[in-house]
């Protein structure tokens, strides 16, 4: 990573949502409206500063901010500026003091933006880091459950203006609470959980990440721009692999249970004729298979990429005919630790496959596009 952001201004957002769209392995919310809500926010109330994990004093208080329910629904309720401040005034009345800085919980799609509404408004700055590194649909996966970090009280609001506050015991029964409460709240809401002081934010945050979401569309902009493969810039500079080369033919896509839920089917093209990939989702892209074998398995990342263009495709713009190319990349080392497969392994969102690092599937090396 060649940049440490200071400030998140027009270029950043831009290049942002794109790095994040890479990163969100499909879900996170559409980037492009979490980009749209940041650049209002910062037109109107000027760029926002960032802050990194290293800067931060050990009592500081730093709050996530995210939306949560299905992308589909995110797109049809575009948050307001006071839909995202609710949950933060909710939390700081019940913990008695300000916020130091706002984060990411996810590094995914419009979810890394999101905060973006809140600081600006706010005048604080946002934390360079996030608790996934990545995207992923449930409330618990985040690196502050595995470390066994508090996620309450938690805060939540809607567009009409109602406001929830809540204690639970643990992540995973946040997520079953919040989640009843998000679909009664029109499948979309916004939410605060996991304050963090600034010392707990050093030691468990994956730090940098925005940086690093900033590098990718950085990547992807400069190779469009200097005639070169974007798709072969990205692998090289993530350490990733080509999976897949085609066309979806079949999408299967439903709304269940505050998730967007599915499956695709990619008929092969070039040197991928004849063949054929399956790629499972729940808001985010989490198995990808081919004749019945792993090409790649969460907790590492699964990305689709235009053909064309490099850039990257979410579960809910995804569409019949679309020429793409699946890429797939390493997970955080934290979720290869035995919580963090129980937590977001193949076995807990139902597939009946092992986990088995990219590396060794891909055979130490990727396939040529």
């Amino acid at each position: 990573m060649n940049n440490k952001l200071k400030q998140l201004d027009e270029q950043a957002v831009q290049y942002i949502a794109v790095g994040a769209a890479v990163l969100g392995t499909g879900g996170g919310g559409d980037p492009h409206i979490g980009k749209l809500m940041a650049l209002e926010a910062i037109r109107k109330y000027g760029p926002v500063r960032v802050l990194s994990p290293e800067e931060l004093a050990d009592d500081d208080l730093v709050i996530p901010l995210s939306m949560i329910g299905a992308p589909t629904v995110m797109n049809e309720k575009i948050p307001s500026v006071q839909q995202m401040a609710m949950p933060l005034d909710l939390i700081e009345k019940e913990l008695g003091r300000k916020v130091t800085a706002i984060m990411p919980i996810e590094v995914g799609g419009g979810n890394s933006l999101v905060p973006v509404l809140a600081a600006a408004e706010r005048g604080i700055p946002i934390l360079d880091a996030d608790a996934m590194g990545r995207a992923f649909p449930e409330s618990q996966m985040v690196t502050f459950y595995l470390d066994g970090i508090d996620c309450s009280p938690i805060t939540m609001a809607d567009e009409r203006g109602n406001g929830v506050l809540m204690h639970a015991i643990d992540g995973i029964w946040e997520e079953r609470m919040a989640r009843a409460i998000t679909i009664q709240m029109g499948g979309s809401a916004s939410i605060c959980d996991y304050p963090v002081s600034g010392a707990q934010a050093k030691q468990s945050a994956i730090p940098h990440t925005l940086s690093l979401a900033y590098d990718i569309g950085k990547t992807l902009f400069e190779s469009k721009d200097s005639k070169q493969n974007p798709i072969e810039a990205l692998l090289e500079q993530l350490h990733g692999y080509a999976l897949f080369q085609g066309k979806a033919v079949d999408i299967r896509r439903r709304t269940e249970g505050g998730f967007t839920k599915g499956e695709a089917v990619f008929e092969g093209t070039d040197a991928y004729r004849d063949r054929m990939m399956r790629l499972f989702f729940q808001n985010e892209f989490l198995l990808a298979t081919e004749e019945g074998k792993s090409l790649a398995v969460t907790p590492d990342l699964i990305s689709l990429l235009d053909q064309d263009t490099g850039m990257p495709i979410t579960t809910e713009n995804l569409k019949y005919g679309a020429r793409v190319v699946a890429v797939g990349f390493p997970c955080d080392p934290k979720w290869r630790a035995p919580k963090g497969l129980d937590t977001v392994g193949p076995q807990y969102f139902g597939y009946d496959v092992p986990y088995v690092p990219i590396e060794e599937l891909a055979g130490g090396k990727g396939e040529k596009l």
